[in-house]
């Protein structure tokens, strides 16, 4: 598996078009939700692609925040049909987190969650934050991730090494 974060005018357009392929197959017609799944918010998402032989198997977009929530928000959150079931989603979770909070700097990040998945992103750290709703006739709830907060002191020690 290979993991890939790019900026919208990073992706070639073969890539462009196999993610909206992808996010269509799935959240158009798989969930049969007739809405615009372009909307206009990819150019300011960075995207994350995972590939297998080339092939895109898995896919997010990291949304900064104001785009979708006050919060810095991760969407789009989608596995190819062929490749569900193989352990691909918290890998792609994590990369998405890991990246939001040392690249960005980031302490919180908030997702609108299909309600069935919400005990997997309580595992990953999300916590709800509303009432299950309604989005495109599918039960969805918000769930807010806060970066661990390390108390306490301890001390690292540092070594450096030095020939004599």
């Amino acid at each position: 598996m290979q993991w890939e974060i790019k900026a919208f005018d990073q992706l070639s357009l073969q890539e462009l078009y196999t993610i909206l392929t992808l996010r269509t197959n799935v959240f158009v017609v798989e969930q049969a939700c007739p809405y615009p799944e372009v909307d206009g918010k990819d150019p300011n998402c960075l995207h994350l692609l995972g590939t297998i032989n080339g092939e895109l198997v898995a896919y997010l977009r990291i949304l900064p925040a104001g785009q979708s929530y006050d919060e810095v928000s991760i969407g789009r959150v989608v596995i190819k049909p062929s490749h569900r079931g193989k352990g691909l989603g918290r890998p792609m979770m994590e990369q998405a987190i890991h990246y939001i909070t040392n690249e960005w700097k980031e302490s919180q990040i908030k997702i609108g969650a299909q309600a069935y998945l919400e005990k997997f992103y309580q595992s990953l750290g999300f916590k709800p934050v509303s009432e299950v709703y309604l989005e495109d006739d599918i039960p969805h709830l918000d769930m807010l991730y806060s970066k661990p907060v390390v108390s306490g002191w301890f001390f690292k020690p540092v070594f450096t090494s030095k020939i004599i």
